[in-house]
């Protein structure tokens, strides 16, 4: 069976982002090395359109989140937690279906942060909702 790999939608190139743009990275189709890629974007998964306003979480990172000890806000300060985390779970609930154990994300999103997420006009360390969902599920995640 070939190997599937979930991987943000924006960085094949679908303009999905926040700002209705994409962040088409050739590096993620190299590193696909002839996986089949899934494209998601666990934000419109969750029902949040684009463009739509940019969002962070409020405190602490992803798994605060999921743990229900912060909550995601956008700059028009509406808590979006709700579309955030139900996209977060049919992310993972599509990484299941496909069989896919690895996951190549968009850094600096407050959904796909692997390492970084954006905070205030800067970056802070820490995961997105989705990439801390995918982690606790044992699905191997890298950002670019």
């Amino acid at each position: 069976m070939t190997k599937t790999v979930i991987v943000s939608a924006c960085l094949l190139g679908l303009k999905t982002r926040y700002d209705g743009n994409d962040a088409l990275n050739a590096e993620v189709l190299k590193e696909l090395n002839g996986a089949i890629p899934i494209p998601v974007c666990p934000e419109v998964l969750g029902g949040l359109p684009t463009p739509r306003p940019k969002a962070e979480i409020d405190q602490g990172d992803g798994a605060s989140v999921l743990e229900g000890s912060s909550r995601v806000v956008d700059e028009k300060g509406r808590d979006c937690t709700a579309e955030f985390i139900r996209g977060a779970l049919a992310v993972l609930e599509i990484a299941r279906l496909t069989g896919a154990r690895e996951a190549f994300l968009k850094e600096k999103s407050p959904s796909c942060g692997v390492a970084l997420i954006s905070k205030k006009g800067g970056q802070e360390k820490g995961l997105g909702v989705t990439a801390a969902l995918l982690k606790k599920d044992g699905v191997e995640i890298k950002g670019f």
